[in-house]
This record gives structure tokens, sequence and C-alpha cells, in this order.
């Protein structure tokens, strides 16, 4: 089976084709392009240039709202749902739309995988605010969580290194968006994002966490939903506070802006390691994963330093290259290292989506 993964951005389409030969998935292409004019014309560029005629097509869809809680076939009426579900994620949703409506010239099964699929499970106390049900609930205002797809794929790979099918972790993802997940015998029991993805930890362009009678006071001085909206998504972050949001920049330099920044961010993922170690009794593991968790020994070492007095220590050597698992063998908690693949984990969604609904069309067939 050939399984081309899709995964739009704001500005980019990334892509892998996979072929899949059993329980093995091989990369046939993959590669990262630049959105010319729209994400459809993109897409639509990009599928005569693959080596090999995709069979099927996945397609990460940020928010699946309280409505998709597994990976879904797309038809009309999935379609019509995700349309209703764009106000939630108005800047995420509306590509992944774009990308299913442009494969779908392909003539093959189309597969949406959620990111907030990770978190269905999350007990209400963690997911529900503090808010009336009357707002509440009309409006769709509760936790869901993003960043899911790589915690499901983090939280097996994990598993699987440690022969532990079932672990109670903390992860952090961190990259240009980042987050924080409680995992809980292999299952999310709290996260750091809410209702959208501008909750919880410092990003790129995004201040996470906020009072919001800031957002009050700014537009009671004048600012415009638009403007206020920028100013979340595009404007906050350790890019509102330093001008870049790229962190290798930012440790290069010396000013005191930058390593204010950096202290800001590392003391906001410490904070939530420290509250989900709490809510969760103690965990074997903190895990990094995402770009800068993956690559950035120093990033990691602010994190983890501070926590010495929960009896995490950090392995210097192992930390600076970046290895599986960077403390010591004496570590009360170990942390460890795990690059996250998305691509993989949604194609391995995505064929059993399919091998499912094949066969629920067999049974059926058979029935009759």
């Amino acid at each position: 089976m050939l399984i081309l993964v899709l995964n739009c951005g704001s500005a980019t389409v990334k892509y892998k084709l996979f072929r899949r030969d059993g329980g093995l998935f091989e990369v046939l292409d993959s590669g990262t392009v630049e959105v010319q004019g729209d994400h459809g014309r993109t897409i639509a560029e990009l599928l005569p240039k693959l080596p090999a005629r995709p069979e099927v097509v996945a397609h990460r869809v940020v928010h699946g709202g309280d409505v998709f809680r597994e990976p879904v076939l797309v038809d009309e009426k999935v379609l019509d749902r995700l349309e209703r579900l764009s106000d939630l994620a108005p800047l995420h949703n509306p590509p992944a739309l774009a990308g299913i409506e442009a494969a779908r010239r392909l003539d093959v099964p189309q597969v949406a995988c959620f990111d907030t699929m990770f978190h269905r499970t999350l007990p209400e106390h963690a997911w529900r605010y503090a808010i009336p049900d009357s707002v509440a609930g009309p409006y769709r205002l509760r936790r869901y969580g993003f960043h899911g797809i790589s915690y499901q794929y983090v939280t097996a790979r994990y598993a699987e290194i440690t022969g532990n099918p079932k672990p109670t972790i903390v992860i952090l993802h961190l990259g240009n968006g980042a987050s924080a997940a409680a995992v809980r015998q292999g299952r999310s029991v709290d996260t750091s994002m809410g209702v959208t993805p501008l909750e919880g930890l410092v990003m790129g362009t995004r201040g996470g966490d906020l009072d919001p009678g800031i957002v009050l006071e700014l537009q009671r001085r004048g600012m415009s939903l638009e403007e206020v909206e920028r100013l979340l998504w595009h404007g906050s972050g350790l890019f509102g506070l330093t001008g870049t949001r790229d962190v290798r920049e930012l440790l290069a330099r010396r000013d005191e802006r930058a390593r204010l920044a950096l202290e800001i961010a590392c003391y906001r993922a410490r904070k939530y390691v420290g509250a989900y170690l709490a809510a969760l009794g103690g965990a074997e593991a903190i895990v990094f994963t995402g770009g800068i968790g993956e690559r950035s020994p120093e990033i990691r070492r602010r994190i983890l330093e501070p926590l010495a007095f929960l009896g995490v220590e950090l392995d210097e050597k192992a930390n600076g290259g970046n290895a599986l698992c960077v403390t010591t063998a004496a570590s009360r908690i170990a942390a460890y290292v795990i690059p996250t693949d998305e691509e993989l984990e949604m194609a391995k969604m995505a064929a059993e989506a399919v091998r499912s609904a094949r066969a629920w069309a067999s049974g059926a067939a058979r029935s009759d």
C-alpha cells in the first residue's frame, strides 16, 4: 500500500510518501513545499511530481473538536463537519481542508488524522473550564489539546524502548509551537493547550498562558479584534520579546532581552513539568521531543537542572550529545530525548482506518 501523508501548515506543505509492506513503512519521497498562491494549488502541482501514485492519502487536521475522536475516512458528511469546526481553529483547519479537497482528485481514500485525538481521555476536571455551561456548551469551550499525533507516537516509542506498555511520563513537545502533556499509564490526562493552540507554554510567536484581562484591556484601549488576534498568534512569544523566534539565534546572543526571553520560556516549561509530576503523583520520565526538545541541549539543561531537588540528575555528556537518555543511572526521574515522527504515525493510522473500513464493508456484504 502506498500512503501519502500531507501536513498543511500556514505557509508550507510537508509531505511523505510511504510504501507499507506488512508492518514496515518505507519512505519513498518526502519534502516541504512553500505554498504558492494557496494550499490547493500547491498540492495540485505536487501530486504529479510524486514518484508513485498513492493509494491512500492521510491528512493532519489540527482540530477535531469533540466530534472526531478517531481517524476517519473523509466523505461529504465529514467535510461538512470539518467546515463547521473551522471557527475553533481558523488558522489551522482551513489549510487542511484545502489539502483534502485538492487530493480528492486522486479518487483514493482520504483519511483525516486529528491532533486532538490523543487527548480524548482527559478527565472532566482537566478539560472543563470554570465558566457557566450556558456559555461553554453552545460555544464548545473546553480543553481539547493539540500535538496529539506527536504525543501518541512518542508515548508508543517510549513504551517500545523501555518495555513498559503503559508508561506514566511527562512529555514536552518543544518547537515553534510548544506544549506539555501528562500521560498516565499511556493515556493523556492533562495538556497545556486548550480550546486553541494559544494556551500553555511560551512559543515562537505565541505567548502561551495569558491573563484574559489583557485581551479585554487591549480592546478597551482601541485595538480591534483582528489586531488582538494577530498579536496573540503572530506577534507574541519569543518573537514578541526579542524580534526573533529562532532559539539558536537567541542562545548565541548575549543581550539581556534574549537571556530573559529564554528564561521565561524555560521557567514556564518547568512550571508545567512540576505541576504534571504532582498531578500524576510522580512519573518515571520526562520526555523531550519536537525540534527544540530534540536538538537543544542547552534548553533541556535549563529546564532540568533546577529540578535536581526532585532527584533529576542530568548527565552533561549524554545531554550534549543528544543521547536517548540524558540523565544519570542514579537519577530518580529519567529524562529521554525521543525524536517524533508524526508522518509515520499518521501513515499507520491511515492504514488501519482503511483496513477497518474494508473489513467492515466485507462483513456487511457477507451479512447481506
